[in-house]
Parts: C-alpha cells; structure tokens; sequence
C-alpha cells in the first residue's frame, strides 16, 4: 500500500486539470472582440480604400478558355481524368455514390482530387495591449471580386513546398517546421464535401511577440473589426471564415456549460448517423460518367444542373506565380446556407444537421439546417426547412451576408448564408432524427474537434459571432 507521501511524489509531475483557455487568451480576445477603431492600426473607415488600393496597385484578370488552352493539364486517355503533367496540385476525377441517406439514393459527379493538406494560417500579435490578425487582400480567380481578405498564410503543399516554382508564400515559417510562437488554434478541418474528395486543411493560429516584416497587401486588424467585415457581401474569404470559427469563446459566462442536450447525447445522434445508414463512394474514371458530357469548353450535365467543370486563364501580378492557367468547378445558381436559431432558458441553439456529403471523410458531419442551392432541386424534392428560410420576415433574421466558397477551386460559387429566428410552431414540434439542437458552445465544441463540423457550419459559427445578440 503506498503511502500519502509516495502518492504525493508520484503525482507531483502530473499537470493538474484546469481552464480550457488561460485568462489571458480569453481576456486579450473579449478585448480585441469590442474595439472596432480605438487601439486599432487601420481605421475601420479606411479598410475599403485600403483594400481597392491593393486591387489597383496589382493587374488582375481571369478568362474562360477552351481545356485545349490549358497550360501543363491534359486529359489522360485511359480514365478521361483532368490531371497537371507535375503530378501535383490536383485532379477532377469522376465519383459514384449509392446511400440510403438523403433524398438522392444514387448519383454520379465530377470531384476534385487534392491529398495535400494545406495551410490555414493567421498570425496574431498584441500591440499595446489589444490583440490584432494578420490578413492578406488576396486574389483568387473564382472569386466574384476577385481581391478579398484571406488569412495570413493560404497554401497548400504544393505551394509552400514551391512546387510551381514561384516565388515563396510570406510568413508561412510561422506555422510550418519549427514553431515561432504561441499556438492558439490548430486543427484539421474538411473542406466542401460535395467538391472536393477528403480535402483537408489545418486551420491554424499563431499569436507571435516577433517583430514581423510589413507588406503592403497585408495588414493587422482588431477581432471586432474583423466581425465588422464579416456583415459585408464577398469581403471575408472561406479560408478567414473556417479559421476564425476555429478561436476559443471570447467568455465563458455562467450558462456555457448548460444545453438542451447533453453533450454525450450529442455526441451519440452524429455517431448514430455515421454507423446507421448504408452507403457506397467510389472514385471512378471522369470519361464515360453517366448523366455528364464533356465538350471543349465544360463537362457539364445535359440538364445544366448543379455544376460545370471549366477552364480559366489567369494573371495576378501579387501572387507567387503572376500568370497560370487551371480548371475550376463553376456552379448554377446562388446557395442557400442558413442555421435557424432558438433561445432555451435565453441561451442560443442552433437546429443542426447531420448531414452526408461524398466527399468527406467521415462522410457525415454537423451541417446548416439549410444547405443547397435551390434551383437544382425539384418541388417534390425541396430540402427539408427550405421554405421556412427563405418565406422569414426581416425581424426573424439576426444575419444575412452572402459569401463566396473557395475561390481557388471553385468560380462564382456565392452563398446566401442566413441565422433565422425559429418560430414558436417550428421549435415545438418534433424533429426529423437527422436534426437536433445545439448550444452554440456545443457547436464550438465539435469545430475545435476537427473534421466535426463542415465548412459551412464553421462560416455560420464565424458569422454568428459577428452577429449582435447572439453572444
């Protein structure tokens, strides 16, 4: 039997339990959450002339091609599969996938092949005493504006291992090979599951005390300047949005503990939702894929349905390479993304979706209420809670903001993204087994988890803390 001395030696290097997030982290965040100005490098006034200041300072253009224009990417006769000569970068390849999930039991798309995991980064750093980010005016070639504002380091290995043989992706030290500073986030996330084929990113954090080398396409902002931007149509980028979900609570107030369910019961609704339902995902060739035809300028289905495989042509005089040439995945029709929202005993939920994309890896993850585009889906077939989304009175709306996806994979591809107040009839009636509620520190939760939460979800969480009320 040991003795109270042997128990207290033995336990003595063990680190005792504690706070999530130490104090400082917390506090330096609520602060830098509140100033929008006061304390802040770049006037919250000035941000749009900085940024159309970036966009004149640097040429940009994109144009559609034929794919017998592209540069380095050809067709491989054998699958028909969309490949770079390099090996790198990525592939369009064809997916088939049959499930018992959803209202589609079988269907077959073009998907975007890209084992690399990127590089997600935002560099923080305090001056005098208020926390400030890292963000780059960067242009990517699918979006509509073109120039919006990316997180510090966007990248995936290929080019920060400069695989294109351009110039090297600035500050991308501070969060590959040895660490140079103090990690705040740093985690695995899925990107879009309908278009990519289990594409991650690590989304990362990195508050520094270095005195990092200014540039003119990058500058520092307050957290509460950065919740401003996200109010604004196509300012914020994917990339920002998926990593700012990823921050710790800026307070933990006396109800972060208390939900409508308890976690374990959450945890149990979206493994039963991953183990329960029978499905088949299947890479095959891009040549011959039912329902899709290619022609020298798409592959697109004969429908003109959901999305087309595109060439484009690029010049952009402030990226690594100032001049290339890919494919691009161009869809029809504006999205609809929307959480709806409902106070219990005054603390928000969100109806969360458990829902199944081909292309994650787990190929179930906690999604919007909503998340389509409308137009493709027929009026027998209209996603569940669509209608109350779109038929909400403007008081039942705490946010409404249209964001564009990834712009480096995916041309003009713009979402309608929405928290809308539940009402009273909806909130009381059963929910469909694939839904449930969640606290917004549950949904916090399962993001810092990592390949939890979809992208679409982390955008909302993003925007919801942006939104007035709902903290």
């Amino acid at each position: 039997m040991k003795s109270a001395a042997a128990g207290r030696v033995a336990n003595a290097g063990r680190q005792q339990p504690g706070p999530r997030w130490d104090r400082r982290t917390t506090d330096l965040l609520a602060g830098s959450a509140r100033l929008t100005d006061q304390g802040a490098q770049l006037a919250t006034a000035d941000f749009a002339a900085w940024l159309a200041g970036r966009g004149r300072e640097h040429s940009f253009a994109v144009e559609r091609i034929d794919f017998a224009d592209l540069k380095g990417w050809y067709f491989l006769n054998r699958t028909g599969n969309l490949v770079h000569q390099s090996g790198k970068f990525f592939t369009v390849e064809g997916l088939r996938v049959t499930t018992s999930a959803g209202l589609f039991p079988e269907w077959h798309q073009p998907i975007i092949r890209q084992p690399e995991v990127g590089i997600l980064g935002i560099l923080a750093k305090e001056f005098d005493g208020v926390l400030h980010f890292l963000m780059q005016a960067k242009m990517e070639p699918g979006n509509p504006n073109l120039l919006q504002l990316s997180p510090t380091v966007q990248a995936t290995r290929s080019n920060y291992t400069r695989a294109h043989r351009g110039s090297p992706v600035r500050y991308v030290e501070y969060f590959a090979g040895p660490r140079r500073g103090r990690v705040l986030a740093d985690v695995l996330q899925s990107e879009h599951g309908s278009w990519f084929y289990r594409k991650h990113n690590r989304n990362m954090i990195v508050e520094t005390r270095d005195e990092v080398p200014p540039h003119p396409d990058f500058c520092w902002f307050t957290l509460g300047q950065l919740h401003q931007f996200l109010q604004l149509d196509n300012v914020v980028n994917m990339d920002s949005r998926t990593v700012l979900s990823s921050l710790p609570a800026v307070a933990e107030g006396p109800g972060s503990r208390l939900a409508l369910h308890p976690d374990t019961e959450v945890l149990s609704w979206l493994t039963e939702h991953r183990s329960t339902h029978d499905w088949t995902i299947t890479p095959v060739p891009l040549a011959g894929l039912p329902g899709w035809q290619r022609t020298a300028r798409e592959v697109s289905r004969g429908d003109g349905r959901f999305f087309d495989v595109v060439a484009v042509a690029v010049e952009a005089a402030s990226r690594e390479v100032p001049s290339w040439t890919q494919p691009l995945i161009q869809p029809h029709g504006e999205g609809v993304v929307a959480f709806l929202v409902r106070d219990f005993d005054g603390l928000p939920h969100v109806l969360a979706h458990a829902r199944m994309e081909g292309g994650l890896l787990s190929v179930v993850e906690v999604a919007p209420t909503v998340q389509c585009v409308p137009e493709n889906h027929p009026v027998d077939k209209r996603p569940r809670y669509l209608d109350q989304v779109l038929s909400a009175q403007p008081e039942q709306i705490r946010y409404s903001a249209r964001h564009s996806e990834e712009g480096g994979r995916f041309r003009n591809a713009v979402s309608h993204y929405l928290l809308v107040d539940a009402d009273d009839a909806l909130a009381a009636e059963p929910l469909p087994p694939e839904y449930t509620w969640l606290s917004v520190r549950q949904l916090e939760r399962l993001t810092g988890a990592g390949l939890t939460v979809n992208v679409q979800a982390r955008t909302l969480l993003a925007c919801l803390r942006s939104a007035a009320g709902t903290r």
